[in-house]
């Protein structure tokens, strides 16, 4: 029987967590915020707590209910067959997370799950279940949030990145979760399949050596645990169990005696080595992790047959003092790595990029992660070997148009500094061609640059416009302060039918940016736009103000955004319609990442047209903001000046008494044809949608509100 599960992960491990569930036979693996729901029966929860190398706990959702107060919270406890899950003498503990209005204390919370789950199996059992926190049968887990209680039954029954051999943690310690992912960005099973070492030349504890060996040799990641949360579990398989548990011993032993002793670790402190070879020890790899003392300066390559994976969690700067006492340890890493791995890939992490800077090496691809509640940045090199120059290269004066530019740039910041600070805003345009040889648009995405060069016109030569566009690459990097790799770049031109939504890139970068308390995914690289159309923010907030108890339509929902803004204004349901499943994954992930899950919010993949002529359903307020044109093979043909009367017409059919259609586009010859739409009091709010970072540009799009005259 196919069951739902929850697997909780660090946030921006959620990606590569799906793909792990799906390899261990997961179906439905969908992206949550801090986690994973995905489906498939008990074996599989078992197999995910042996298995997963990324997840934190494995959850079996018993019941998700509204959760007004104490009452309901112990009614919807009391309602759970507890009896199917905990045998006559078991025992049980309850752990509590969140909060929802009148229940504020994690504590009591727990304390109510627990005095219902005691009434109801004194009912069934005749007898009073025992309490016991230390080591329970079973582990209840209880999570309030916007009103809603979950309850389940923790089947990992503790967090599963401990492994079972950390003897000595040392004085920065890294979840073995989080090494793992650290492991997979950097592509280290490509790298072991290949023949190359692993070197980590600031072990500490030797975590990444050990996670990356077990990875290696196919050790399951829980075989050294003493046990699961599941083997308390009434509905447990002893003999499946087993069987699995035999199968991972065999792997494991398999994959070790084919294992080369090719992980290499150093660090300057020998008591911290200590640690590190008693850790190594516990996990059965003390053959196998060879330890040295040697400083960051005195590292070179070992013996080795392929390039290998350099890959480190150097300090940073937090807990162990100040980043820039820090900087010239990272620069005899850069040093040392330039010098002696040629050929080799490397990975970094750290929450200062100014010490991965100081590396002088250039991150191929750079990835967000979370230490603990610490966002960093994973700074992965692809090939070294290229030496550093021993002094930065004198840079050449800039042109007067440059400087112009920079002028401009600096002026523009000034300007929007004190309403971006007023506003909370992180995301924002800082320039649209205000200097007409230097034709782009430049957006911030928080601490990130993504520049669009408008197609220079045909009489411009194309070495000027390359040198220009190259003078406003270079001006943005000083004015900004950020390194090439985090500027994005693309090429605005006249768009054809063919090309609107085509890939750009394939990197799969993904960056979380804030809106208004809430958080976006926005891809910068692979597609033409990122995900966030900044120029609807108070368009998105509009929609937020006016969506409490509504039902939220989304026609062509794109990446949801609005539907995001809808839910979190207090929408009673919304429902997204897009023809593309990739746009509508997305937006599953931005609601999910904030907290908007469950059948209240639907994901619908049709052609927005056709389900609005075929649906019966009716919408208090209606956002419809189509593409310019669309040729969809799967849809008819779109023009949105030829075709939006029809288009507005279906909506106002969908509308309940009251209800509004917020309509808005991005042509920038569009007119509206009211008189073909006597049904509707149509209002013009395209000035009230313009926000002051878009002010020189009032036609970058058209909004109205439309109320049926009925």
């Amino acid at each position: 029987m196919s069951t739902r599960w929850f697997a909780a992960c660090p946030k921006a491990l959620e990606y590569l967590l799906v793909d792990e569930l799906k390899a261990l036979g997961a179906s439905e693996a969908r992206e949550q915020l801090a986690g994973v729901r995905f489906e498939g029966d008990a074996l599989l929860g078992y197999r995910a707590c042996l298995w997963s190398r990324l997840a934190s706990r494995v959850l079996m959702p018993l019941a998700d209910y509204e959760c007004a107060d104490a009452d309901a919270l112990y009614a919807g406890a009391m309602a759970v067959a507890w009896e199917d899950h905990l045998a006559p003498g078991a025992t049980f503990a309850v752990s509590a997370h969140g909060r929802a209005p009148g229940l504020d204390h994690t504590q009591f919370v727990a304390l109510k799950v627990k005095d219902a789950l005691v009434d109801r199996l004194r009912e069934a059992h005749g007898a009073r279940p025992d309490v016991d926190r230390a080591d329970p049968d079973v582990h209840v887990d209880v999570v309030l949030r916007r009103g809603r209680a979950t309850l389940s039954i923790d089947f990992a029954g503790g967090a599963l990145f401990h492994r079972g051999y950390r003897r000595d943690q040392g004085e920065a310690p890294m979840k073995e979760n989080l090494a793992c992912a650290m492991l997979l960005r950097a592509r280290w099973p490509e790298v072991h399949a290949a023949g190359g070492p692993l070197v980590d030349p600031m072990c500490g504890s030797a975590t990444l050596l050990i996670e990356g060996a077990w990875m290696a040799a196919d050790v399951a990641p829980g075989l050294r645990r003493p046990r699961f949360g599941f083997t308390g579990w009434r509905g447990f398989d002893a003999p499946a169990w087993e069987a699995m548990l035999a199968e991972a011993r065999a792997r494991a032993e398999a994959g070790l005696k084919a294992l080369p002793p090719k992980f290499f670790g150093f660090d300057r402190d020998n008591r911290v080595l200590n640690a590190a070879r008693a850790n190594a020890q516990a996990a059965g790899l003390a053959g196998f992790i060879q330890l040295a003392q040697r400083p960051a300066s005195a590292l070179v390559a070992p013996p080795h047959d392929a390039p290998g994976l350099v890959i480190s969690n150097p300090p940073y700067g937090e807990r162990m003092g100040e980043s820039e006492a820090l900087r010239g340890t990272w620069r005899e890493l850069g040093d040392a790595l330039s010098r002696g791995f040629a050929g080799w890939r490397a990975a970094l992490i750290t929450s200062d990029e100014s010490l991965g800077r100081a590396t002088g090496l250039r991150a191929d691809r750079t990835y967000t992660l979370f230490n603990g509640a610490l966002e960093c940045r994973l700074l992965c090199f692809d090939a070294l070997g290229a030496p550093r120059e021993s002094a930065p290269r004198e840079a050449k004066p800039l042109s007067d148009g440059a400087i112009a530019l920079r002028n401009r740039l600096q002026k523009n910041l000034k300007h929007l500094k004190s309403w971006r600070q007023r506003e909370g805003v992180t995301c924002f345009r800082a320039y649209d061609a205000d200097l007409p040889e230097y034709s782009a648009a430049i957006d911030v995405y928080d601490g990130h640059l993504h520049l669009q060069e408008y197609e220079a016109p045909k009489d411009i030569p194309a070495e000027v416009a390359k040198r220009r566009f190259g003078e406003i690459v270079r001006v943005c990097g000083e004015v900004f302060e950020v390194p090439r790799e985090r500027i994005a770049i693309k090429q605005r031109r006249v768009q054809t039918r063919d090309d609107r939504y085509g890939r750009q890139d394939a990197r799969g970068d993904v960056l979380l940016v804030d809106e208004d308390g809430l958080k976006f995914e926005v891809n910068l690289f692979d597609y033409l736009d990122t995900g966030l159309f900044l120029d609807h923010r108070p368009m998105r907030a509009r929609l937020r103000g006016m969506a409490r108890g509504t039902r939220f339509l989304n026609l062509f929902c794109y990446t949801g955004t609005a539907t995001v803004h809808a839910a979190a204004g207090g929408a009673r349901s919304t429902t997204s319609v897009d023809l593309s499943h990739t746009y509508l994954e997305w937006a599953g992930r931005n609601l999910a990442r904030n907290g908007f899950t469950g059948d209240a919010h639907r994901l619908v993949q049709a052609d927005s047209l056709a389900w609005l002529a075929a649906s019966r359903e009716a919408f208090d307020l209606v956002f419809v903001d189509p593409p310019t044109f669309s040729n969809s093979k799967r849809a008819d043909d779109f023009d949105v000046q030829r075709d939006h009367v029809r288009l507005l017409s279906l909506c106002g059919e969908r509308l309940a008494p009251g209800g509004v259609v917020v309509f808005s586009n991005n042509f920038r010859r569009f007119r509206l044809d009211a008189e073909a739409l006597p049904q509707f009091e149509v209002r013009d709010i395209t000035r009230a949608t313009i926000p002051p970072d878009f002010a020189r540009d009032p036609r970058i799009h058209h909004a109205f509100e439309l109320r049926h005259r009925g």
